[in-house]
């Protein structure tokens, strides 16, 4: 037998498993200082476009607003935000929180990377290859939420709630902290929530859920999916609760056509459609 053959003891297996905490860490720390570095452009040029009448979604509501022949002003204002920062050291923070978090996010590929080097060799040659495809997956629609949070739940979100008006005495002035927590936390949450129909895939694998348990649970699952939106929104309007709950919503339903039923539920009860 080879030294690559023989079965790793316990504290073999927390060695390894340091090392690639270690480089999922290295690879973090040297995207972290990338973005650090470009951070003024990224800011003015990534960050700071949903705030500018130019951002594609903007767009995409005036040529919706004239198929629609729809006049209001969500619809066809133009749309222009100027921030404001009224905390001595938050810009310095918000530079390095930015870079941070979007290290995170581009780093998922590689930490699933590593995963997929840690729990490989355990696996069955027929485990593996689901595997595989559970992280490939998982990857892209981790990226998928993150741009729909991106591209469209914020925006909706940052266009709706800067123009609303209480009364006309009251004049709207967005903080930068207020504007980066509402970025940051829609945008992750979309990415995590993106992951639904995945973990719910993992789920009817290892037998804990079918299709008939996801529609038996449906109504119990929206009122969990409306609590859980109005935890993770900085805000407690119900806009920003819509924007978040429907489409996780959406994604339940998604999980409920990628899980099959189980056999014996069908032969048991009479194979509902």
């Amino acid at each position: 037998m080879t030294t690559d053959e023989k079965q790793l003891s316990f504290w073999d297996h927390l060695d390894v498993l340091r090392w690639a905490v270690l480089r999922v860490l290295a690879v973090w720390t040297v995207l972290a200082v990338a973005y650090f570095v470009a951070m003024p452009w990224l800011f003015d040029s990534v960050v700071l476009a949903p705030c500018h009448d130019s951002f594609p979604f903007y767009r995409l509501l005036r040529s919706l607003g004239g198929i629609l022949g729809t006049s209001g002003d969500f619809f066809t204002k133009p749309f222009e935000l100027k921030l404001i920062n009224i905390n001595l050291a938050a810009p310095f923070f918000i530079h390095l929180s930015t870079a941070f978090w979007m290290s995170v996010v581009t780093a998922v590929p590689y930490l699933f990377f590593e995963v997929w080097r840690f729990i490989g060799p355990a696996l069955y040659p027929h485990e593996r290859q689901g595997v595989r495809k559970a992280l490939v997956l998982g990857t892209l629609m981790f990226f998928v939420g993150v741009l729909a949070g991106y591209f469209m739940v914020y925006p909706l979100t940052l266009r709706f709630l800067s123009s609303y008006e209480l009364s006309s005495a009251i004049v709207n002035q967005i903080s930068l902290n207020s504007y980066i927590d509402n970025f940051m936390m829609l945008v992750l949450c979309m990415g995590l929530a993106f992951e639904l129909p995945l973990v719910t895939w993992l789920l009817s694998l290892l037998g804990l859920v079918s299709r008939r348990f996801l529609r038996r649970y449906r109504r119990h699952a929206a009122v969990a999916i409306v609590v859980l939106a109005a935890v993770v929104t900085p805000t407690g309007d119900p806009f920003t609760l819509a924007a978040v709950a429907v489409p996780l919503y959406l994604l339940y339903e998604l999980s409920i056509l990628l899980v099959a039923d189980k056999p014996t539920d069908n032969d048991r009860e009479g194979g509902e459609p």
